[in-house]
């Protein structure tokens, strides 16, 4: 049945049961961006990319009862509770994850070209539709369906359920990439989605354990993303071990596992800096302004900024994004320095001859270490001594992975979260994937969108109390869930 914007049965979104045409929509060839694009290229002696991360977090608190509480956006909570701290930000937060399908429009009918990434999680897109802000889904659908701005809006993939990739493990992250896609597709459609080429990994968390992170790549490649974005200090020079030479040219990750194979994938690297007062004030334009181009793979190129931020948090993206926003993309319009997004910067690339062999190549931060001591291909034991080495002997050295700040950890001080999230993931393992449960069985549906939510970041990234416990509720009614119904 149809429920607002979104089909569903038994109120669960559109997550599996349709993994064949998502796979095919994303293997079409030939590009999906370039076409398109009014951007003269060759002209430029920079660009800039700008991207926006959205996320709300569901969470048990539609009633007074932890445990019989109705799954709800966290949103909606913030709307009917906005006399609680920040929740009066509630109608803010709504408007900005509408707004861009305001601003985009309004830029177009003036004659300019903007430019914006948008990557919105899974549920964030259920908890509006079940709340009923419809609106905000039209708005997106008329930027993702409309010719008149399919140039200027780039939808970027991420996990469904806003889980961080070095603590989730490899085989339900890749049912969060695929759930993402095929729940974008209902709501927009495959052709929509068929334009859907980059990835951004939730809190830009990326796994520097050798055979994570060769997972990691290998779903990003297998689901049909051609790139993903990298924050600069997570990433390593591969050889060297040293920092990035030139963070503003796209890069080639090299993800090598313990038994020496190897996958790749183009990085977008993401500089270092205050995420939303970057974006907020639209940095990447004036740092993007005082650079030139460069030689890849034999040909010059324009060097590329980008950065991505939260799309609603802080006074600054609240407040200050929007007039910049339409400021710059006014200003920028048809300059030597034009707003761009990545996937179109890529294929012009491709249309020079450069591809991504002829990129600098990455891997992980820390993963040289482990190659100085262990032979290529070693294995699964070779690699674990290696890291116990490092361990006892590197200072600093850890295989948490890294992401957009390094002083907060996804693992340490969460054992009491983790351990339900991995007895859950297990339990989905044993009785739904390897017992061959079909993936269009509304049981196999309902309980991998519980086990999805149990994985959200937001239950360890706001420290103890109240979020741990929404987090092991969650686990609590997942197992109960895979114990009862298979």
């Amino acid at each position: 049945m149809m429920t607002g914007t979104e089909t569903t049965v038994d109120r669960l979104p559109a997550i599996s049961g349709n993994e064949a045409a998502i796979a095919e929509t994303m293997a079409a060839p030939g590009p999906v961006a370039l076409p398109g694009s009014d951007v003269d290229f060759g002209a430029a002696k920079s660009a800039f990319a700008s991207a926006l991360h959205m996320q709300q977090p569901l969470i048990p608190a539609g009633g007074s009862d932890l445990r019989t509480a109705e799954v709800i956006s966290n949103l909606k909570y913030m709307m009917d509770h906005q006399d609680i701290g920040d929740n009066h930000n509630a109608p803010v937060f709504e408007w900005c994850y509408r707004r861009i399908g305001e601003f985009v429009p309004q830029l177009v009918a003036e004659g300019k070209s903007p430019r914006i990434m948008l990557e919105y999680s899974g549920c964030l897109f259920h908890g509006l539709v079940q709340m009923g802000a419809g609106e905000v889904i039209e708005a997106l659908r008329l930027l993702a369906t409309d010719p008149r701005y399919q140039r200027c809006v780039e939808f970027l993939g991420a996990p469904w359920g806003h889980a961080v990739a070095p603590s989730t493990p490899v085989q339900d992250y890749r049912l969060h990439v695929t759930a993402w896609q095929q729940h974008f597709a209902d709501l927009f459609g495959r052709e929509a989605l068929s334009r859907v080429r980059g990835f951004s990994p939730s809190e830009m968390a990326l796994p520097n354990h050798p055979d994570v992170c060769y997972e990691f790549v290998r779903t990003l490649k297998d689901c049909g993303y051609r790139w993903v974005l990298v924050q600069e200090h997570t990433v390593e020079q591969c050889e060297s071990g040293a920092p990035l030479g030139y963070p503003h040219v796209p890069h080639r990750l090299v993800a090598r596992n313990s038994r020496g194979e190897t996958a790749a994938i183009t990085a977008i690297i993401k500089t270092q800096g205050s995420d939303t007062k970057l974006v907020a004030q639209m940095q990447p334009y004036f740092e993007a302004k005082g650079l030139s181009r460069v030689e890849l793979g034999g040909r010059e190129v324009p060097s590329l900024v980008s950065q991505i931020a939260d799309g609603e948090n802080g006074g600054v993206m609240m407040n200050e994004f929007p007039d910049k926003f339409l400021e710059v993309m006014k200003e920028a319009s048809g300059t030597g320095t034009p707003p761009v997004n990545a996937t179109e910067y890529l294929e012009y690339l491709d249309t020079l001859g450069v591809s991504e062999e002829d990129f600098p190549a990455i891997q992980p931060l820390m993963q040289q270490r482990i190659w100085n001591r262990m032979p290529d291909g070693g294995g699964p034991e070779a690699l674990a001594k290696a890291i116990e080495s490092c361990e006892r002997e590197d200072e600093p050295f850890h295989m948490d992975g890294g992401s957009w700040t390094s002083d907060i950890s996804w693992v340490k001080g969460y054992d009491h979260v983790l351990q339900p999230m991995e007895e859950a993931s297990a339990l989905f393992s044993e009785k739904v994937l390897e017992a061959g449960v079909p993936s269009t069985d509304p049981r196999y549906r309902n309980a991998l969108f519980h086990l999805l939510m149990t994985q959200t970041s937001c239950y360890r990234y706001w420290g103890e109390g109240l979020w741990t416990d929404y987090g092991r509720e969650l686990c609590r009614r997942t197992i109960e869930i895979l114990r009862h119904d298979f």
